[in-house]
């Protein structure tokens, strides 16, 4: 039996049908209901890249669905200020250049999470900061003064034996944290391992980075301007490209168990991240299945 805090998703773009560049107040609310009976008690709704009009009107949604919803703490932006050549499944019709006045486009207070391209920037990393608002490196091929890498390994400069690159910057830096999507899908187990056995066991957070279609009946959808096809494990645009994942965090989490390589502490992690106090409460059994849940 193991206990842990519950479960903090910080890079997800939706689940059980409810797409958060297009949800709805109650759409978000019920959403809220059923990912705590799954044990995660708080979450980053995340933003993939679309129009600033789009961008602004889903802030707004958002932040009224968090009124009635704690669980919601604040907006993961990944988008509009990322690398074309890492574009992975974003639109790059909507992308900006990285400065401070293409950001206040969309500025908000509820942002507490960017992702975008270290080597383009053009003095807005300095300014999210200066706003308390992490900045990570994703969808990129540098790094700079980030406080974190999003879904390591995953549209980034990879790892090289010659010159810098985004994944190998994170690997040997244990000043900063790395997302991974550990489904199993996303990211080898060797490579895997690689990160565990590199980075400190209090820097890396786990995310699932869900796409809406996670835990429905949808097998095609439209997600950032792009068709995208569920085969039963896995879900990618029509040319091939994956998509994010489509399972949540307390799944991966217990394929991770049965592969040995969980440890505890990566729940942790996010809270510290964050500055967050512990909220609630799992208890798994040693299969790593939830069975108690105290909020």
């Amino acid at each position: 039996m193991m206990k842990t805090p519950l479960i903090i998703e910080q890079h997800f773009h939706g689940a059980y049908g409810v797409d958060f560049n297009r949800a709805e107040v109650n759409e978000i609310i019920d959403l809220a209901k059923k990912l705590k009976s799954t044990g995660i008690g708080g979450f980053f709704p995340t933003l993939v890249t679309d129009s600033v009009e789009n961008i602004k009107r889903q802030i707004a949604v958002i932040k009224e669905a968090s009124k009635s919803c704690p669980e919601i703490l604040g907006i993961h932006l990944e988008g509009i200020f990322i690398n074309p050549t890492k574009k992975g499944i974003h639109n790059s019709e909507h992308f900006l250049p990285l400065t401070v006045e293409n950001y206040k486009k969309l500025e908000d207070d509820f942002i507490k999470i960017v992702t975008l391209a270290p080597e383009l920037d053009e003095g807005l990393i300095e300014y999210l900061k200066k706003n308390e608002i992490k900045v990570q490196a994703g969808h990129c091929t540098g790094f700079g003064k980030v406080d974190a890498v999003t879904h390591m390994y995953n549209a980034m400069s990879g790892v090289t034996h010659r010159g810098i690159s985004t994944a190998l910057s994170a690997l040997i830096n244990d000043d900063i944290y790395t997302e991974v999507i550990a489904d199993g899908i996303h990211v080898s187990d060797d490579a895997l391992k690689l990160l565990f056995k590199s980075k400190p066991e209090d820097k890396v957070i786990l995310i699932s980075d869900a796409l809406p279609i996670t835990y429905s009946n949808i097998e095609e959808t439209t997600f950032a301007d792009s068709k995208i096809y569920y085969d039963g494990k896995s879900a990618k645009s029509a040319d091939g490209t994956i998509a994010g994942s489509t399972m949540l965090l307390p799944e991966i989490i217990k394929i991770l168990g049965n592969k040995n390589m969980f440890n505890p502490r990566f729940i942790q992690n996010t809270y510290n991240y964050h500055n967050l106090h512990p909220i609630g409460e799992i208890t798994w059994d040693e299969n790593y299945n939830i069975t108690n849940i105290e909020y």
